[in-house]
């Protein structure tokens, strides 16, 4: 489709968008006219690369030019100039994409097919694959070309086995806000990880609201303690502790303010100092100044199982939090454990994790007396701030 051909329908498609047709299709015709726009934007782009006019521009390559005059970033300038590529070989694909029946992420599952899958096979699947990429979205031809992938070369499969194979490695760095975790996993470990992590992150109810990423992170910490709460081979059943080494002096003077060193990680907060305290089975090590130890010990504060049992059937199983729906996961100290508390049912409330780290970071406060939750006002000038 020329320059020109191309501005003509898109006038006609203006005129059929001003006769008012239905949501639906008015959707499907700007869907429609954006593939079209898409594939004349790499056909430009094709004759940029030939005629090498982005020289003349001052740029030294291409990707620079549309970066540079295009303001794109580098994962969409790759993809115009490869479709151009794919498109020119893939003629039946190319006048599908100037109709606008497919998008450049459809082309992109060609050209895929094109670079690991043998010639004639592709040729061979031409028409289904084509007749699949009108129908259904970019996921979709994508599995079906890795699974014609697989098909003609299950050799390219165990080859691909073995170099995972060779590649993992799991890191775990502290940085300053947390831990960054790098790593790649063979496709088996992977896969069992893959089912773990999604079981264990479903949302509860229909009003968890959770973000998928706050979910997984949760998960993998209910995994993580499932662990540690059975005691490691190794350990011959005792069970593996946290370490996390506080000055006496300072947790006596005043808790709100006091620090501590969490092994494996660095200095923590205040606020986080409490909630590990709170929510945790540790091993505290009190020192009187930085190196005179003067207490280890083993000091269970979570509650008992009848404890949380009562405290769960006493909510409803639901969260205490202002507003919240959430399930019961943490039962929380409203007086800190590190300040007095006991582990007495009038002292228990059930949280979510949500919650339970929104009382830490001060975002609402507990009545220690009726157990009603109330916002802090600090909270509420910072987020007017903020907004």
């Amino acid at each position: 489709m020329s320059s020109t051909a191309l501005v003509d329908r898109l006038e006609a498609v203006a005129a059929e968008l001003r006769a008012f047709p239905t949501t639906t299709d008015a959707l499907r015709l700007l869907q429609g006219l954006s593939n079209a726009v898409d594939a004349e934007k790499v056909a430009l782009v094709a004759e940029v690369d030939e005629h090498r006019d982005f020289e003349a521009e001052g740029c030294s390559s291409l990707k620079n030019w549309l970066r540079d005059q295009l303001h794109l970033d580098g994962k969409q300038a790759s993809q115009l100039v490869r479709s151009g590529r794919t498109l020119r070989d893939v003629p039946d694909l190319e006048s599908l994409a100037v109709e606008g029946a497919v998008s450049l992420d459809h082309v992109d599952a060609f050209g895929y097919a094109a670079k690991h899958i043998d010639p004639m096979v592709v040729e061979q699947c031409m028409n289904p694959l084509l007749d699949l990429a009108t129908h259904a979205a970019p996921a979709t031809v994508r599995q079906a070309v890795k699974k014609l992938r697989a098909t003609a070369h299950p050799d390219d499969l165990d080859e691909a086995w073995i170099k995972g194979m060779d590649r993992h490695d799991i890191t775990l760095t502290p940085v300053g806000d947390g831990v960054h975790l790098t790593g790649f996993l063979p496709a088996d470990t992977g896969a069992k990880f893959h089912t773990v992590l999604q079981s264990l992150s479903a949302p509860t109810c229909a009003e968890d609201d959770r973000p998928a990423a706050e979910r997984r992170v949760t998960a993998l910490d209910a995994l993580l303690s499932t662990v540690l709460a059975s005691g490691l081979p190794q350990d011959k059943g005792v069970r593996p502790h946290v370490t996390l080494t506080a000055d006496l002096t300072a947790l006596a003077a005043d808790a709100s303010t006091a620090t501590a060193e969490l092994a494996g990680f660095g200095t923590i907060g205040p606020a986080q100092l409490q909630q590990m305290l709170c929510d945790s089975d540790l091993t505290p090590i009190l020192t009187a100044g930085r190196h005179a130890t003067l207490d280890v010990g083993r000091t269970h504060r979570l509650a008992t199982p009848n404890q949380r049992r009562a405290v769960v059937n006493r909510q409803g199983g639901t969260c205490a939090g202002p507003g919240c729906r959430g399930p019961v996961v943490h039962v929380h100290h409203v007086e800190y454990w590190s300040n007095g508390g006991p582990t007495d049912l009038t002292n228990l409330i059930g949280l979510c994790p949500r919650c339970h780290a929104a009382v830490h970071q001060g975002v609402f406060t507990i009545d220690p007396d009726t157990h009603q939750t109330q916002r802090t006002l600090r909270t509420r000038t910072r987020h007017a701030r903020s907004g």
